[in-house]
């Protein structure tokens, strides 16, 4: 809770310098964005590719839970296209901004980068509610619908975020399910999303 409020205040801090015209013209002529996007893949590349011994679990998973990512993005992409239904905005922006699973730092640059800033923000205040939503009602889903159910709700913040609270609410089974779903929902993100941009 607290990096997420971390993370609000950091944001906050960065509209109040982009309002300021010293900064404007520094920030416009240089993509310091897309220099962030790929240091920020490439140290999420050595940490997965680090834990060998998670990786090689993987391999033990039941066809039900290899499945499990892939119905979450697709789940997720669904609710994109009904919201852009019901408040009427572009259906594509809106997969778009859904397609983040929960990825602020990094769907919110291809989408900042490649539609404008407007779409990013979404984006980012989008992906941090997701991740704040899945953390405050694990207990419900895991209780009330199922284990996986609170696994889905955080999309790709299962391997680091909202882990602690997978575990908590659905149990200590659920650990290598809950980091193989972020891990494929990771990779996912810049995929699903830059396929979405192209479209736009």
């Amino acid at each position: 809770m607290k990096d997420n409020i971390f993370l609000v205040v950091i944001f906050l801090s960065g509209v109040v310098v982009g309002r300021i015209d010293i900064f404007q013209n520094v920030f416009v002529s240089f993509s310091y964005a897309t220099c962030l996007l790929y240091a920020l893949m490439f140290v999420v590349g050595i940490s997965i590719g680090n834990d060998v011994k998670t990786l090689r679990s993987f391999r033990k998973l039941s066809s039900r839970v290899i499945l499990l990512p892939f119905l979450t993005i697709f789940g997720t992409l669904f609710g994109g296209l009904i919201a852009s239904l019901i408040i009427q905005v572009d259906t594509i922006s809106s997969m778009a901004i859904s397609a983040g699973l929960g990825y602020y730092s990094l769907s919110s640059i291809i989408l900042s980068e490649n539609v404008g800033v407007a779409i990013g923000t979404i984006a980012l205040l989008s992906n941090i509610f997701r991740e704040l939503i899945a953390i405050l009602l694990s207990p419900v889903l895991a209780r009330y619908f199922s284990p996986f159910a609170a696994i889905a709700a955080g999309g790709a913040t299962t391997m680091d975020v909202t882990l602690p609270f997978v575990l908590r609410t659905s149990g200590a089974e659920y650990l290598v399910p809950s980091v193989y779903h972020g891990f494929v929902c990771d990779l996912s993100v810049p995929i699903v999303v830059s396929f979405l941009v192209s479209l736009l």
